[in-house]
Parts: structure tokens; sequence; C-alpha cells
């Protein structure tokens, strides 16, 4: 390390959740200290601890513990803490209050409406931070829409934050976007609020209104009166991070507000500890006697201690290892990506560094909380080396509990669980003789490995037990450690390929106290060829500090439409001029001169209609003109991030951001590229190895030598198998690896495998437990990849944002293998679909071919989701070994309204194109042509209806659909390569017999609980049709017939549900009620006898109206199965499925250009016998997001009144059910509005005593003429002759509300207002019972989201 400045010791410090390391630099040598973070007997802050103990050995005298450290002899110290992240965590943060435009208090409270897990009927939301909501009397709107096709653009003069902006209607926002001023708010009111919750003891507050990124004059009021009452920390949105999106933007706001106070006040008591000032305000007052001191921030950069705050503090830690591993691992010569993979005790974080940059992400999640501001793209994948092993249904499971530092794995001789460490010690991984003998009652004793072998002795006594498969303990630990690289490898290859990067091609550098065991299988399993470990590798995150940068972000919104020049262009050049210049300005605060600062400089992008923006550094091109092509960098990025482009369409300019960065170290050592051109290598010597041990590899345990990292010289190379080590990690060398030592690094490379298991004899053939988790991993990992791809590549709002899509797997008859559960009304519904199609074209498919198919009597569910299947064959193309099959919901595919969803279908063709089974693409060629006859042309020649409304996005989701499938296909392939043909085919039916075998216990034990008597339930549609259902078991099978006889008949509507949506209700909740991760697979269905009466609604003909049966039915015949297990009370049983707009293409009439927009709204979900119910959130058979406020009304014409709980419509009980919500929007232009619903005459029940939620209700608010009888007869005389009409200007309006019903479509003029009340859940037990809700801990609710949260969420879960 070189300083700009050389002046006394250096100190960079990462205070973790188990260990404080601490790097310290003076005169040219380093000192390395590791200390617990709590260790409260012996030091009251660790940080300052590790600052007295190598001040002490640089001074060369011991400096007694509670004597203030001389800043003087210190040029710098550089942190990163977990403060902010603990008191995220443990809800330790400030009390606060947050302040929101009226009509949105309940915002993060709702947030995106989806739930976390699927199968979950106890949804846990995370919780707010604020204790308290004030509604400020304002509102502001943006004055025009994306969506408009005319591309009106209104021009305003008055700006935004100036004098005239106080009284005019309309003001130009930040973001260059007309804004209209509907209401002003009053002072005096405000005033009287924020000094009651002043008054209550609140001390800090978070303020976020409507537009505030564009608009901030409004919150700058609320910000005056705030710092006048006296509030000791204000946070306002506008100021943190000036960019769209109210919820976002909000719990950003909350968190900064919460976790700012207790940053500050962990910083004041560090600051006591030193006889000096420190920061740049203690190096100005202070002098010589100063000290620089800077905090990591979560976006990799060092911010200086007065200006740290709560919001960036989250990834203060582990950013600090990104930067380590950037800084040392990557060349910028030969720009080999590198994989970071830092595996700690508690978690295991993924990153990525390539093209010389960080990857930063600006939405991501961490201990349940969604923050909007930069960070780097950190991802937790798994718990670490305390991840507990259990078998579970006859599968190895790892994690996701961990056994943390109390009691910690059964070998810290606490009594605790059997971990990944204990199975890494017993198989000999772990060196006792390496680690601190700090266990036992004193404190003194080594790792314990006779309680290694009793814990893991008791998983293999239990499998022996379950399966009758005798392993030794060996081989059960090393399965264990072989599922969990495994569950580790999942995430790390979508994350990588999500965003477009070929993991195969990247570096892994290791890091973290665990990683050195796992990285080779990881990087094996990855494909990657060369490991990279630093010599600091288990203290990275501090050495990181000690070479990471100073930044300066700043960030404007904008709304521009993209042109090479012109007088756009030159508007963002100033923008960016202000923005750098300020930075500067910062920067030079912090004592930097311009020599040492540069600038990066972003514009975040998108195409017009799409959400998916992308932040584009400055091309470096020729000259000033090459260096601003912001357009041509943007398509290219985005053809490698998502695989196409829309050349089509405007590019819009969404923001505009700089990061300036002052460069105060720089680093020294050559790069591993450069050392690797120019070491000597030489074999290790027999004399340099420490010793030997007997370590489990694949097949066995072999004699493995044991080296001392400090023994060997630069230039040893260590052929494997062998194990290298220090005080601090320990290095496994597997038989088919090289260790080559450098200066820096130790680097590993990697020879590749052959073929795994090959056998081939079926007949005899064991399930082994290792396999057949592998197996569920490695199929659900296929499914998983494929929804990547599918989401990548397609262009609507509806795939690509709202997830409606799923993607899945399935053996030769059609049998599903393995279906990411992307959305449950899609789970085992595709299976119908690919076994009839399997059916007709049996022995005419070849390879490439795909089919395309949507009608409901062909395995659809309704027509928006068409469904494409690929065969794959055997490598002589003869036979098919399976299918690869993708759903994705259409925004528009025809019919008598935009959005497809029509209220009032009577018959199929009402409801646009429905396809039987035709080829879409024959031996890899798109037939274009016959998919713009069968979505465009066919639906308009029936009476009344148009063709697609959006042609060419249903192609491009088409296409995404068939690359999701070849995806598939190619993974499948892969496998086969590596395992075999029998193999895989082997474990695809093993697979299923598990998940049957689950499925069978669950019916036992619900037999058992009912004393064998059949279970009986009915309910209502909202037109009176009944659905019954009656399920008998036959407990000594494990066996049951779910008879649907009685169901009332099909109905001349759209209600009808096609048989395929009552398989997935069926298999969705199963998996609900075994609530435990299992194979979601046709085994489900094996053990269940489907009876449904033909002619019924559940069975309806061939061109019967279906569009309500996916929506709706489908949530009622869920609710009729969990009222029968009387698992719990009805959730609000309904989508409330919304659509608005114009336009469309019927024949004989004028095309008319227009939109359409198509939204589900939450409800409540029903309580159960140990939880409450949950407010806003989808349920059951849906969970696709909602749009966010402030986007949804720069999109459209429309003004959000109000989206809110809807207090006390969940049923009351023992516990309460949840409340739905209030959604109310007015309509700025005449647009045609639809809502399908249910239960607005059938109330969702309550079960066990508890009483029954609220129904909905849909009212249309409209005004109308004012009637009177004076009117009528001055009319009648009018007309009659007597006496002529004297105008209108007697003509009263008054607003009446107009109840719409469940189903209806109405024509809303400018000014009308739709409200949709949505049902509540159920109760559950009598009111007034003792509760016995329980919130569960979530073990990942500490992990870091990064993109992976964005991208995932409650999209792709295992």
């Amino acid at each position: 390390m070189g300083s700009v400045k050389d002046r006394g010791i250096r100190i960079a410090i990462d205070r973790g959740g188990t260990f404080t390391d601490c790097v310290g630099n003076f005169g040219g040598e380093d000192i390395v200290i590791k200390l617990l973070s709590e260790d409260p007997a012996n030091y009251s802050d660790a940080p300052l601890e590790g600052i007295r103990r190598i001040m002490s050995h640089f001074l060369g005298r011991e400096i007694p513990r509670g004597e203030p450290l001389d800043t003087a002899k210190i040029d710098s110290i550089r942190m990163g803490t977990t403060v902010a992240t603990n008191a995220l965590l443990e809800r330790k943060g400030e009390k606060i209050a947050m302040v929101v435009t009226r009509g949105f208090k309940d915002c993060l409270v709702i947030g995106n409406q989806s739930r976390p897990k699927i199968f979950d009927l106890a949804i846990r939301k995370p919780e707010v931070l604020y204790s308290t909501v004030v509604e400020v009397d304002e509102r502001v709107t943006l004055e025009d829409y994306a969506e408009d096709p005319t591309r009106h653009a209104t021009k305003v003069d008055v700006r935004a934050g100036t004098a005239e902006a106080k009284t005019a209607e309309l003001v130009m926002g930040l973001s260059g976007e007309a804004v209209r001023i509907l209401q002003r708010p009053e002072r005096e009111t405000i005033h009287r609020e924020l000094q009651q919750v002043f008054d209550s003891g609140i001390k800090s507050i978070a303020v976020c209104l409507m537009h505030a990124y564009t608009f901030p004059d409004h919150e700058a009021m609320v910000g005056e009166i705030a710092r006048e009452i006296g509030f000791q920390h204000i946070s306002l949105s506008h100021e943190l991070i000036p960019m769209i999106k109210l919820v976002s933007r909000a719990t950003s706001v909350c968190a900064d507000a919460y976790l700012t106070p207790a940053i500050k006040k962990y910083i004041a008591g560090f600051q006591q500890g030193f006889a000096g000032g420190l920061g740049t305000s203690g190096v100005k007052e202070k002098g010589a006697r100063g000290a620089r001191c800077e905090f990591m921030q979560s976006d990799g950069g060092l911010v200086d201690v007065d200006k740290f705050t709560g919001l960036k503090a989250i990834l203060s830690g582990p950013a600090g290892g990104v930067v380590g591993y950037a800084i040392t691992s990557y060349d910028e010569n030969t720009k080999i990506p590198v994989i970071g993979f830092d595996m700690g005790g508690t978690s295991t974080d993924v990153s990525r560094y390539g093209e010389g940059r960080y990857d930063h992400t600006f939405e991501t999640t961490t201990a349940g909380v969604t923050i909007q501001s930069p960070q780097l793209d950190i991802n937790t994948v798994a718990a670490g080396g305390g991840s507990m092993l259990f078998f579970r249904n006859g599968l190895f499971v790892v994690g996701p509990d961990s056994a943390g530092a109390h009691p910690g794995p059964a070998c810290y001789r606490k009594g605790g669980p059997a971990t990944v460490t204990d199975a890494n010690f017993f198989l000999g991984r772990l060196l006792p003789e390496f680690f601190p003998k700090i266990f036992g009652k004193n404190e003194d004793e080594g790792l314990d490995l006779e309680a290694s072998k009793k814990a893991i002795q008791a998983l293999a006594d239990q499998i022996e037990s379950e399966t009758g498969k005798k392993m030794s303990i060996d081989e059960v630990a090393y399965g264990f450690l072989t599922v969990a690289n495994e569950a580790m490898t999942r995430p790390i290859r979508s994350i990588t390929e999500a965003k477009g990067h070929d993991s195969s091609k990247h570096r892994l550098a290791s890091f973290g106290g665990a990683g050195g065991q796992h990285a080779v299988a990881i990087a094996e399993s990855l494909g990657i060829k060369q490991i990279l470990v630093h010599r600091y590798s288990s203290v990275l995150s501090a050495y990181g500090m000690a070479l990471a940068d100073v930044v300066d972000e700043r960030q404007e919104p904008d709304s521009k439409v993209w042109q090479a020049e012109g007088e756009a262009v030159n508007e963002l050049k100033s923008k960016m001029d202000g923005l750098k210049e300020k930075s500067r300005q910062a920067l030079h605060d912090q004592g930097f001169e311009d020599c040492e600062i540069v600038f990066e400089e972003y514009l975040n992008m998108r195409y017009r209609g799409t959400e998916s923006a992308l932040m584009i550094i400055k091309p470096s091109g020729e000259g000033a003109e090459g260096e601003w092509d912001f357009g041509k960098a943007f398509v290219k990025h985005h053809r490698y991030e998502f695989g196409f482009t829309l050349d089509d369409r405007d590019i819009i300019v969404d923001d505009v951001r700089v990061r300036g960065i002052g460069k105060s170290f720089r680093y020294d050592e050559k790069t591993v590229d450069e050392q690797l051109k120019t070491v000597t290598r030489q074999e290790v010597t027999a004399q340099k190895q420490h010793s030997q041990a007997k370590v489990f590899f694949e097949g066995g345990r072999l004699d493995t030598p044991i080296y001392k990292l400090g023994d060997l010289a630069v230039g040893d190379v260590v052929k494997g198998p062998a194990m290298l080590a220090d005080g601090t990690q320990t290095i496994v060398v597997t038989p088919k690896s090289t260790a080559l030592v450098l200066e820096t690094h130790v680097v590993i490379d990697i020879q590749r495998d052959g073929e795994k298991d090959r056998s081939s004899d079926q007949g005899e053939r064991e399930v082994d437990p290792i396999m057949l988790s592998i197996f569920g991993h490695r199929f659900m990992a296929i499914a998983e990849q494929m929804g990547r791809a599918l989401q990548k590549t397609s262009v609507s709002t509806n795939v690509k944002e709202r997830l409606d899509f799923s993607c899945a797997i399935f053996d030769a008859t059609g049998g599903l293998v393995a279906n990411a559960p992307h959305l449950p009304v899609h789970l085992g519904s595709m299976s119908t679909c690919v076994r009839r199609q399997a059916e007709i074209w049996k022995g005419r498919l070849k390879k490439g071919d795909v089919i395309i198919s949507n009608h409901p009597s062909y395995g659809g569910t309704h027509l928006p989701d068409i469904t494409l299947l690929m065969p794959a064959f055997d490598e002589a193309g003869e036979k098919i070994l399976f299918y690869a099959a993708s759903r994705a919901h259409h925004a528009d595919i025809g019919g008598i309204t935009a959005g497809s969803m029509p209220p009032h279908s009577r018959e199929l063709f009402q409801e646009g194109a429905a396809i039987k089974s035709e080829k879409l693409v024959s031996e890899g060629k798109f037939d274009e042509a016959r998919v713009t006859e069968l979505l465009y042309t066919e639906p308009a020649k029936h009476p009344g209806c148009s063709g697609t409304r959006c042609l060419a996005d249903n192609i491009n989701d088409l296409r995404a659909q068939v690359s999701a499938n070849q995806k598939g296909i190619s993974l499948i392939e892969g496998l086969i390569a590596e395992y075999g043909e029998d193999t895989v085919q082997f474990y695809m039916v093993a697979i299923q017999a598990n998940a049957e075998l689950q499925v069978r216990n669950l019916l036992k034990s619900v037999s058992k609980r009912f004393q064998g008597a059949p279970l009986f339930a009915v309910d209502y549609m909202d037109d009176g049709s009944p659905i019954k259902l009656r399920i008998t078991i036959d407990a000594d099978k494990g066996e049951a017939v779910f008879d649907f006889a009685g169901t009332g008949p099909e109905v001349y509507g759209n209600i009808n549900a096609p048989e395929a949506v009552s398989y997935s209700a069926i298999i969705y909740t199963l998996r609900c009620m075994i609530s435990e991760d299992i194979p979601l697979n046709q085994g489900c269905l094996r053990p269940i006898t489907v009876k449904i009466p033909p002619q019924s609604l559940l069975s309806p003909s061939d061109n019967a109206a279906v569009v309500g049966g996916n929506v709706l039915t489908s949530q009622r015949v869920t609710d009729v199965i969990f009222k029968a297990f009387e698992a719990c009370a009805a959730s609000q049983g309904d989508c409330n499925n919304l659509t608005f707009g114009f336009g469309g293409n019927v024949v004989g009439e004028k095309e008319v250009k227009g939109f359409g927009y198509y939204e589900t709204i939450a409800g409540g979900s029903g309580a159960g016998p140990d939880w409450e119910g949950t407010d806003g959130v989808h349920t059951h058979m849906t969970n696709t997001r909602i749009t966010d406020s402030e986007v949804f009304e720069r999109r459209y014409p429309v003004l959000l009144r109000e989206f809110s709980i809807r207090a006390g419509s969940g049923g009351r009980g023992q516990h309460r059910g949840g409340d739905g919500v209030v959604r109310d929007i007015e309509f700025r232009i005449p647009v045609q509005v639809s809502i399908l619903s249910e239960r607005r005459v059938h109330h969702p029940y309550g079960m066990a005593g508890g009483e029954d939620a609220a129904c909905g209700l849909n009212l249309w608010v409209r005004k109308v003429q004012k009637a009177s009888w004076e009117r009528s007869l001055k009319r009648l005389q009018s007309a009659e002759g007597k006496e002529e009409e004297q105008g209108d200007e007697d003509v009263e309006f008054e607003e009446r509300r107009i109840n719409l019903g469940a189903k209806n479509s109405a024509p809303m003029k400018a000014g009308d207002r739709i409200i949709i009340n949505t049902p509540g859940g159920g109760g559950w037990g009598r009111v007034g019972q003792e509760k016995v809700a329980a919130r569960k801990a979530d073990p990942t609710e500490a992990w870091r989201k990064g993109s992976h949260a964005a991208r995932e969420d409650s999209a792709l879960q295992a």
C-alpha cells in the first residue's frame, strides 16, 4: 500500500457479527489482529481495542485500556460496521414518525402486495419501522402520461423550488416533467400535527410525499417546520434518493431516520476514546493532532465520519470484502471477471467484479427492508459453517437454519446441533491444531471431534430407520457437504446468468473463514477453472477498507427522450456538470485536491413502456462526441443483458448520476496475472510438510499432507490432495487440483472431471438419498433458470415486472418433474396441457420444434396464458426423453375488451385468440406469419372483437418463451452428459416417488386427525353456483378421492374453470399443508383421484367463457379444499381484476391507437390455529405485484386518491383475519373501465368459531345531473311551447356512488372514480379465546438480497 500523504499509522477495521478484524500499516509493515466483537469482560468496544493493540505494537509500548488514544500518531482510521444492520435486524433503531401524503398512510404495510413465501399460510411480511404516521393534506400529480399515443408534452416555464412555484398551478419538476399542484399544504396544520408527535417523545421523522422526487417544495416545507419544532433528525426523501417509486423511497427514508441516530450515537461513543479530533472537521480544528476517519458505505466507497448515515451503512462490512478482492484479484489487462465467494460462520455472500467497475444495484432488501440507494450487488446464497443439517422427507437438507455462535456447531462443546462445520471437521477438512482453544466450560479446550461424530451418527441412524439404507458416518457427512455445495451453487449460477454473464468464464475469489473448505467444489460445479485465495483472505473486508476510495454520490431525476445531439443532450450535460461541481466541492471539503478526484458519470436509461432501467456509464469513445454516445452504449448493454433491443421505441433518461471518487491510496502489488507470468514454479519439498491426516474425499479417506501457509515459499506447487492452513483459514486442495503459492495469493487450478455415476443397472438400483437431494436441486435449478431466461428476454410489463409466468420440465409422458413455483395457479395445470399435446403430436415432432396452445379444453387455464412446449430427444434424435414448457400471461390477445379480461364474456371467442395445438417453431424456424394470423387476424373475425392490441409484445414474449424452453433443454442435456441418460431418468422417477410419499404421509395424518371420517365442504360463487367437495381418505394406503359431485352446472358467463385449474388448486393446497420444502411434481397428485362432474362449471364445454375461472373460481376451489381440511379461515378469495384503457382494431371500424392496463389487487389473508391473518396481501392462487403509485400516475392518465388498508374488514376471532384494501382511482380522461371480481355477495368464511370477513364492494363515483320537479316541469312546459328554455345555467350536478357489482364495465368520464374495497380474511377461533399466535423466526431475515431481490423476491423460490 502506498499513500498520497505518508504520515502516521494507517488503520482499517471491519466490525463483523462475530469477529472484528483489524489491519494496521506503518512504515511498510502490516499487522493483522482478530478479536471478538463482543467481549464485555475485557473491553467495551472492539474497534477501539483493536486500535489500542495496533498502536501499542507500532509505538513499542503497552497503552493501558481506558487511556485516550493519541490521534497525532494516526494518519487515518477506516471502518466498516454492522451497527446499522444489527439495529435493523433487532429492530433497535430510533423511534420515528413517517410523514406522507394523505391516502397513503399504509403504503409500506401493503408494499408491492406480494407475499414473501407463496406456500406459507401464515404470511409474514416485514414489520414497518415507524411508530406513527402523519398524513399531510397536499397533492401534486404529473400533467402528462407516458402511454399517451399522441406523446403530448406540456411546456411550463415556472420551475420547482422558485418563488413563482408557490402560486402556480403548473410547475416544471426537476425531472423535466410538468407537475400539476392540486392541493398545497397548510403550515399551521402541519405544525400542529408535528408538534403533537414531538411532544409524544418522537424526535426523528421521515418525510416522503407523492412525486417529491421531481417536486420537492412541499417536502422542503415540512422539513423547515420540523426544524423549527426541534426534531433532532429529519430525513427528506428528495434529498436522500430523488428517484421515482413512492414505496421504495418511503422505506429508504424511514430506514435512514431509524438508523442514523443509532449510528451517530455509536460514533459519538467511539470518538470519546481519542485525545484529538477525528474526521475532516477534527483535522481542521486540531491540525496535526487530528486524524482522518472514514466509514465504508454500502456502495463500496468511504465517507467522512461526519457524513456517515443509516441509509448508506447497511452493507458497510461486506462492502469492504468486495473492494478487497476487486482490487487484489482483478487485472485491468487480462480483464478476467471475478466472482467473490465469502463464506463465514453465519452466512455465505456472493458478488461479482468485472469490466473494471463495481456492480451496483439500486433497489434491494436487507432484514426485510427494501432500500433504494446505490449499493454493491451482494447476495446471501446460504448460511455459513453454522448451517444445520437435517434429514427430512427422504432428502438431505442443509440450512437455512443456523446454529449461530450460541450454541454453535456440535464441536463447540455447547450441545449444539450437527452443522456444515461438524461435517468438515469429522472428514478431516478442519484442523483442530490450527483452531484457538477457546471452548468448553473454562474456555481452554479445543474442538470436540466426538461431539461431531455423535451428531452425524444420529443422522445416519435416522436415515437407516426411515429408508432402510445403511450409510457410514463418512458417507453421511460427505453427502451433506455435497448437498450444501449444490444449494450454494444454484443461486450463484442464476445471479450471474441473470445479468447475461457465463459463470464458467470467471475466476472464484474465496475469502471468509470457511471459504477455503468449499471453494474447489463450488468452482467445479460452476465450471470455473481457477480459484484465488488472498494471503489476507480471512480479514479481506478490513484489508479492502485500507485500499478503498472516498466516494461522493449525487443524483437527479430526469424524463427526457434520448437524442444524440441537440437541446436534450445539452441539458443533460449541463445537469451532469452541476452534479460534478457539487461532488467536487464535497471532496474538496474532505481534503482532496483536483488531481486526486475522478468522476464516473451515468445515465439511468430504459425503453419507453418498460420499467427495466439500466445504469449506463459514460462510454470512453473518441473525442467529445464519442464520449457522450450513451444511446449506443444503452442499446449494446440492453442486448447483452436482456438478449434483444426495441429499435422502434424511444429511449428515456430517468436519472443523471455522478460518482465522485477521491483517490487516497494506491495498490502497489503486482496483479495475479503478472505474477503468474514471472513466477518460477517448484514442487513443494517433503520437509515443508507440517503433518499428515486421513481426509475424506470422494471415494474414501486419503493420506493427505498438511502444510502451514507460512512455511511455503513463492513458487511452491502443492498437488492435491493437500491441506494448507494458518491460524485463520484452511484451504482444501482436492485430488484433482493443484495449488501454487504467489506473493499475494494462493492460486488453485482445477482439472475437469469426466462423467459421474453412469450405472445403468435399473433393475436392482437403489435410490441414493444424497443423489436424490442433488437431483432435486438440479431439476429445480433448471426450472428456475428457465424462469430467469424468460424474465430476462421478455418485453411486456406483465412478464418482466409483474412476473406473471411459470416454467417447468416434464418427463416423456408429460408428468411434471420440476416446476419453479412462480404462480400457484400454473402449478399442476401445465401437466394436463403437456400430456394432451404429447398425445396429439406423438411420432410427429422433430428436434427444434415448439408447440403453442392456450385452449382450455387442451390443458389451458384462460386464454391470456399461452403455453409453449419443446421436446428433448436422445442423442440419436429418435426418442423423446422429456419436455420443457413455459406459460406466460400475455397482456392482450384480442377479444371484446382491451386486456382480454372481459367481465361480461359469455362465449370463449369474446376473450381473444383460442389456440388448440399449433406448431410455432419447426426445426428451429419461428413462424411469425402464423402467429400474426392466430393472434391478430382470426380473433377480429368474430362479432365485436378485436385482434391483439399489442402484437409486437406478443411476438417478443413468445420468442422469450422459446429461448426459456431452449435453456431448459440445453441444461438437461448437460445433466445427461454429466451423469448419463439412465441415471437422470432414474432420478426423474425417484424424485416423483419422493413427493408422492410426502403426500401419502400427509393424508394418513389427516385421516388420523379426523378419525377416518370423510371431509366435506361447500362454498358459493357470487352468482349462487355451489362448489362442493367430499374427500374420502384410505388411511392404510395414504390415498384420497377428491369428489366435486354437486358442484353447479356450466355458467353462461366466464367463471367456468377448466379441469386443469382444479388440479392446480389441489397441488397448491397439499404443498401448503405439508409446510416443508418438497419437490413439486406429478408425484404429489399420484395418491389423489379427482372426480369432476361432467358439464359442471369445473369441466366446461369447448366454447364456454373461462377468463374468470382462472382468477376467481380457482380461488374458491382453494377455499373449499382448505375448508374441508379445516386448515385455515378463508382468505379474500379473489384477485380483483381491474382493466382500463381505450382503442382497438374491431373489423369494420377505424383502428384507434390507445392503451390497456391490467392489475390485480390485494386483500386480507385468513387466520389460522396459530397465526393472525395479514393485511393487504395477495393470497393463494396469485402473487403478482402492484405498480408503484408514482409509476402508475406517470404511465397512465389517473390520480390515485387512496391506497390503504380497509380497517375492520378482516373477520374477528381468537386470531383476527387480515384486512382488505381500499383503492380509489380517479380518471383524468374518458376510458372504458372493467372490474372482474368475487366475494361481493358471499363472505370469506371464518373457521373454528371465527367470524366471517367483510365482502368486497366496487363503487363508481360519478357526477350526475341533479333532478328536481321544478326543472322537470320547466322542460315539460318548454316541450309544449308554453315557455322558452332559459338555458342551462341553473343545472346542478351531484356526486353519486353507484355499486358496480362484482363484474361490470363502464365508460368513465374525466373526473369519474372507481373505488375498489377488497374483501378481508376470515377469523379463526371464538372472540375472546386466548391467542396462541406466534411469529416464527425466519432464518433468512438477515440475508443480503442484492439484485436477486428485485428479480426474485417472491417469484423464484425453492
